[in-house]
């Protein structure tokens, strides 16, 4: 990636509200943005174009964000992830992600968006 680029962010919320408002954030500080709200969409979408960063909410159904953040690793090994929840209870599915050799960072909701903003600017910086 040029480092000049802004990365490319894949914001997933099964909550619609959550997802649009995350992006247009992000978007507004200069970072383009695409909004789905399931695991599944967030796959299509990452088909046609390519992502530098998702950011996914954790507790989704049918495919909660773990799920979708270790496919998006096979799949998409420069890919950066971010995942987070306002749930207390995913203890164990990071448990099962870290059982299969994965390590994700997970946000607790609510999530202030500059420090959404910090993670993306910063790790790009760092590439």
């Amino acid at each position: 990636m040029d480092p000049e680029s802004k990365p490319q962010v894949l914001v997933v919320d099964d909550d619609k509200v959550i997802a649009d408002t995350l992006a247009q954030i992000l978007i507004i500080h200069g970072l383009p943005a695409v909004a789905t709200y399931s695991a599944q969409g967030a796959i299509q979408l990452a088909a046609i174009q390519p992502f530098d960063h998702l950011l996914s909410d954790v507790i989704m159904h049918p495919m909660n964000g773990i799920e979708l953040a270790i496919a998006f690793r096979r799949l998409y090994p420069e890919c950066k992830i971010l995942l987070m929840s306002g749930n207390n209870d995913t203890s164990h599915l990071m448990r099962e992600a870290s059982a299969l050799g994965h390590d994700f960072e997970v946000l607790a909701k609510p999530v202030h968006p500059q420090l959404i903003l910090d993670r993306l600017c910063n790790d790009h910086r760092a590439e």
